[in-house]
């Protein structure tokens, strides 16, 4: 290109840009307001100058109306964070009238209409004004600005007719039946390919002729028919979002909704992808899933949050397969499609099965091992320390193997000096049958507390298995040999006992770990025992102990979960045998962070004469409520009363009973909470301690 072909078409480009900018020019000073000469301001400060306001949403008849309005509002949403000049705040405030009558329609009132005004310097401007940004630009510094922001309802629409078309509908054709079983009528625009559905496809709806027509509950029709037709077994089932078709006539919404029902299946092959070290058999066996089952995507979630929920794998991702196989009567379809297993031909399958989904599972395994430290300190029971070690899938099916060492009674009121605490730990799920457990223990024990001397060993075996919704059991048996010295007396025991327990919790938690806040729990157990060598006697011992919890949010007072009061009832007897008669670890005690704070730990009932060594008994009942309020920032607090007794007696309710009482602080961690308490005696006995502190992990009930 030439040099002056170039300086011409600058020029003219020059000429258009000087012309629009006259116009901006002129069209900008026709709209400004009129000021005096020597305070009138330059155009860029009027759109840099930040406008303060405040918004006030009208109250309207219908509350979800009110609030849809205050969500849906940029001018509540920036008000306090964005601050805009004069002209820019007139186009928020023209922006919001969509904006707001949105909210209107979504709650049917399509009939309504939104109302702005903005008021300052004693005037009133309706928001849709032509002069509304010269009246914005006009208002002096330290004027309020106050944005009024309501609406007219009008009548609220209704739901008309519910239409499901099908896939290739085109608003063409013959008439059909809507949703509601009534007949088009002819002489009414129709669709092609107006299905009919069942009794139960109707009912899946959830919304009915004459029903107010709100947004949120059509919209759900979509979710709710898909989900019904997928547990029905119709698994490539599709259903499109609702289209509206309004009749402002007769106050009226149509809804249309495209369906496909696809062929009823039922579960074809399974293929397990990425087990490396876990065994199929044992996933298989797990999942409860079997090929000719009807397919139901909510029993498929089911079985992949149970093989999540053994700790084996890092993820479980199921994936239905790329093509539908015919049944096993049927002939195999054109090109070598492979048809469904001999284990479906050899079942009956549900009625109106039409094939057969493939399902794939693919496995990602987690780590094997895990290494853990414990540490923990009360004034009473001093510090421990250990660590533990965990195989997770010993021989492939999800055995666990544990072993674990302890040093105890680091210091403390309660100790006379250091001991320890080791086992190895076997468990084996699903044990004869799924969800039952087999639990096998060798352990060695040194104690040496003020009460008696301890060193024992132990070998346990126990299984548990789950009975009722929310209840549990377990039976077991246990051998052990110890040597206990007491009050200067030495003697060896072998004692044998078969513990049997029954469990119910009601928290409904997601993991042991996490605090309840409602619900019950309650335990049961009677262990008869056997004890040999040293005055061989038989005896019973039972217990007993039940919590609730109440959430204040059921009052109304606070949000759910962060003001909880829970309570808590201890209650053991030992039948059989006199306390004297009774190994002096079988008996029973109180005191520490798991009966009665406040008190050492076995330090409520009977003492040997006037010293503080504790003597134990054949009953104790305790008690606690407890306050427990969250904080920001992952903190809570808590206080707590805490009272018992331990006697003689077989009979639970006699003896002296003691009250403790204090506080404490939490802080709350992904593994539970760390729990700090401090707790002191009201009524404190010979030689007692005067204050106790616990540090712990998680709430001790």
């Amino acid at each position: 290109m030439t040099s002056h072909h170039l300086a011409g078409r600058m020029g003219k480009r020059s000429e258009r840009i000087a012309t629009l900018l006259l116009c901006v020019v002129v069209l900008g000073w026709e709209t400004m307001p009129v000021w005096g000469e020597d305070s009138m301001p330059v155009v860029h400060e009027l759109v840099r100058h930040a406008l303060p306001y405040t918004t006030k949403i009208e109250p309207v008849g219908d509350k979800a109306v009110t609030d849809g309005m205050a969500a849906a509002s940029q001018l509540v949403s920036l008000q306090a964070t964005r601050s805009v000049g004069p002209y820019a705040l007139a186009g928020r405030i023209r922006a919001d009238y969509e904006r707001v009558q949105g909210a209107l329609q979504s709650r049917g009132y399509y009939g309504g209409h939104v109302r702005i005004s903005v008021e300052a310097g004693g005037r009133t401007v309706d928001g849709r004004a032509p002069d509304l940004a010269g009246f914005l630009a006009s208002v002096q510094p330290g004027e309020a600005v106050t944005i009024h922001l309501g609406a007219v309802l009008g009548e609220q629409f209704t739901v008309g007719r519910i239409i499901i078309v099908g896939e290739d509908g085109d608003g063409q054709g013959t008439a059909g039946k809507a949703a509601d079983g009534k007949q088009e009528k002819a002489d009414q625009p129709s669709v092609r390919q107006v299905l009919s559905l069942s009794e139960g496809e109707r009912s899946s709806l959830g919304l009915k002729e004459g029903a107010p027509a709100v947004a949120e509950d059509v919209l759900a029709i979509q979710g709710r028919l898909l989900t019904y037709l997928q547990e029905e077994g119709y698994g490539l089932s599709d259903v499109q979002a609702p289209q509206a078709i309004l009749h402002p006539e007769r106050k009226q919404i149509d809804v249309q909704i495209r369906m496909k029902r696809g062929p009823k299946l039922v579960i074809g092959p399974m293929t397990l992808k990425g087990l490396e070290r876990v065994k199929p058999d044992y996933v298989r066996r797990r999942m409860l899933l079997r090929e000719g089952q009807l397919y139901q995507p909510s029993v498929l979630e089911q079985a992949r949050l149970d093989l999540g929920s053994t700790g084996l794998f890092a993820s479980v991702i199921q994936k239905n397969g790329d093509k539908v196989l015919p049944l096993p009567s049927q002939k195999p379809a054109p090109g070598g499609k492979k048809s469904a297993g001999k284990k479906m031909a050899e079942q009956p399958l549900p009625p109106g099965v039409e094939g057969a989904l493939p399902i794939d599972f693919d496995f990602s395994e987690g780590k094997r091992h895990r290494l853990t430290g414990d540490v923990g300190y009360s004034t009473d029971l001093g510090g421990r320390a250990g660590v533990s070690w965990l195989h997770r899938n010993l021989l492939g099916r999800g055995e666990q193997l544990r072993v674990a060492a302890m040093a105890t009674g680091l210091g403390g009121t309660a100790q006379q000096g250091l001991g320890y605490d080791g086992y190895v730990d076997f468990m084996k799920p699903d044990f004869l049958q799924r969800s039952q457990s087999l639990d096998l223990r060798i352990e060695a024990i040194r104690q040496l507390l003020y009460s008696y001397r301890q060193t024992a060993f132990l070998v346990q075996g126990r299984v548990e298995r789950p009975l009722w919704k929310d209840f549990s059991g377990s039976v077991g048996m246990t051998l052990e040999q110890e040597h206990i010295r007491q009050f200067g007396r030495k003697a060896e025991y072998f004692i044998a006992s078969v513990p049997i327990k029954l469990d119910y919790d009601g928290t409904h938690r997601s993991s042991p770990i996490e605090p309840a806040t409602h619900g019950f729990r309650v335990s049961l157990g009677v262990t008869p025992s056997v004890s040999l060598e040293h005055k061989t006697s038989f005896f019973i011992p039972m217990n007993m102990q039940a919590s609730t919890y109440f959430d204040l949010a059921r009052l109304g007072l606070t949000r759910p979960g962060s003001s909880v009061i829970a309570m808590r009832v201890m209650i053991g007897s030992i039948q059989g045998a006199s306390t004297w008669n009774l190994p002096p670890d079988q008996r029973l005690y109180a005191g520490g962070p798991g009966s009665i704070r406040g008190f050492r730990y076995q330090g409520v009932g009977p003492q040997y004469g006037t010293t503080k060594y504790a003597i134990g008994g054949t009953s104790m009942d305790a008690g606690t409520v407890e306050f427990r309020q969250r904080l920001p920032k992952n903190f809570g607090l808590a206080a707590f009363v805490d009272a018992g007794q331990v006697s003689g007696n077989s009979m639970p309710g006699h003896g002296r009973l003691r009250v403790g009482c204090g506080g404490g602080v939490r802080y709350f961690t992904p593994i539970g909470p760390v729990r700090v308490d401090v707790a002191m005696p009201i009524n404190r006995p010979n030689r007692g301690d005067k204050w106790e502190l616990y540090l712990g992990l998680g709430e001790t009930f």
